[in-house]
């Protein structure tokens, strides 16, 4: 008979696997970024949230916090490092505005963990004291993660085109929140099933109007030749919980 542990381990391997296409996933946007030599319309706000997100699962993996949860740490520590890429290119690209709005808010991001790290480490003497204080921030970053294309959503009803809501993208979210949904329940780990759960079922919302509104979306050729932006969903978190 298979053990929990051996179906929980297998999960979190396959919870990485879609994780990292997640990660992957904005890797179009940024090669049209390079092309064009100009970030257009596109938002740096996703990949920041990322950044924080992938940072505090990472530790919330590490067994000083929370044992037996090394999965999550790897693979969003992996995602912490594509989202950077993500970061730099946008910041070489993007107008000088733009340029300080990113290096404000990665300011602010490594200030709050720095805060978060110190707390957990000098405040917080256990890992079960440590789980509840660092899954506590998990799930505010990790849900803002999963609900972020929230406003794409509301494009996709009022012009009734799913053109800027990627398909492949929508579907890996869904099933990277259904992984690690699955892979926190088997040892009740609330502070991973809340987000991914929430990210599940933000996944379904998406799926469900991506159905409904595809067969009403305009042809490329029908275009005109006008340049669309794309609003691209971040990664999962992994979030093991990643």
């Amino acid at each position: 008979m298979v053990s929990p542990n051996a179906i929980r381990n297998t999960l979190g391997i396959i919870g990485n696997v879609i994780s990292f296409g997640l990660f992957l996933s904005p890797v179009p946007t940024f090669l049209r970024i390079i092309k064009n030599k100009s970030v257009e319309e596109f938002k740096p706000d996703p990949y920041l949230c990322t950044v924080l997100n992938c940072l505090c699962w990472c530790l919330y993996g590490l067994p000083v916090v929370h044992p037996n949860n090394i999965l999550v740490t790897t693979i969003n520590g992996i995602g912490l490092g594509i989202e950077l890429i993500y970061l730099v290119i946008f910041f070489i690209y993007a107008s000088k505005p733009k340029r300080k709005v990113i290096a404000l808010a990665l300011l602010i991001e490594i200030l709050l963990f720095a805060v978060i790290l110190t707390s957990t480490l000098m405040i917080f003497h256990t890992t079960y004291k440590r789980t509840i204080f660092v899954g506590a921030f998990c799930v505010i970053f990790n849900v803002s993660m999963y609900f972020s294309p929230l406003t794409i959503m509301k494009k996709v009803v009022r012009t009734k085109s799913v053109e800027f809501m990627p398909f492949f993208l929508t579907l890996a979210g869904f099933l990277n929140g259904v992984c690690w949904t699955a892979y926190a329940l088997i040892h009740i780990d609330f502070w991973m099933v809340i987000p991914n759960g929430l990210g599940a079922i933000s996944g379904i919302i998406q799926l469900i109007l991506y159905g409904t509104y595809y067969k009403s979306t305009p042809k490329p050729s029908k275009l005109d030749g006008v340049k669309p932006s794309q609003v691209e969903l971040p990664p999962s978190k992994p979030v093991e919980e990643v």
